[in-house]
């Protein structure tokens, strides 16, 4: 296997997919790419973060968005072709790292050091988690998970080609309710020491 090595994370929303990527990134000591990574990017371009973050993981609204010449006026898209293009940019340098969601997974697919995940769990497993960390009821938590993963479903299958949590995409899709969030981090840095082993 290369010495690069690049770890995308992929969830569904209430999975803990989000704590297991933060896991292996210290597990590995490796930076960890989520929604900073607008912040790298306005740092770079000298543009507002307050302007762009809104607009983060979020699918193109057709209906106000118009592509002419090979340039189009939606925010949404515009903001995550900047992200793909800082990720190949980082992967090209032979960097290492942790990305959560933003199709890394298919953006990175040519890097030989790449290990794609994808985390899932049982609805009521995400239920519970969710009413736990936002301190509201099963209806409005199910509301929320149900919203989150059809933009984050919107938002992959317009980009990519393999449709998001597709199994054939990733190098292991989990159910985190199986053995818990803990476990299942554990498992997984067992699957990366072994794979960097090769």
């Amino acid at each position: 296997m290369s010495k690069q090595l690049i770890i995308t994370v992929s969830r569904e929303f209430g999975s803990g997919g989000h704590v297991i990527a933060e896991y292996i990134a210290e597990k590995f000591g490796l930076p960890l790419y989520d929604h900073n990574l607008l912040r790298e990017i306005t740092d770079e371009k000298s543009i507002s973060l307050d302007q762009i973050k809104r607009y983060d993981e979020l699918p193109k609204n057709p209906w106000f968005s118009r592509t002419i010449r090979g340039y189009s006026n939606s925010p949404e898209e515009n903001i995550a072709n900047m992200q793909f293009e800082y990720m190949k940019k980082k992967a090209e340098q032979g960097d290492s790292f942790v990305v959560v969601g933003r199709c890394a997974e298919s953006i990175l697919k040519n890097y030989d050091g790449l290990i794609s995940f994808f985390v899932l769990a049982d609805m009521e497993a995400k239920v519970k988690r969710i009413e736990k960390i936002h301190g509201i009821s099963q209806s409005q938590a199910e509301a929320l998970i149900k919203r989150n993963d059809k933009e984050r479903k919107a938002y992959h299958n317009y980009y990519c080609t393999v449709k998001w949590g597709d199994s054939r995409n990733y190098d292991i899709s989990i159910n985190s309710s199986k053995l818990g969030i803990s476990h299942t981090a554990e498992m997984l840095e067992q699957y990366i020491k072994a794979r960097i082993e090769e």
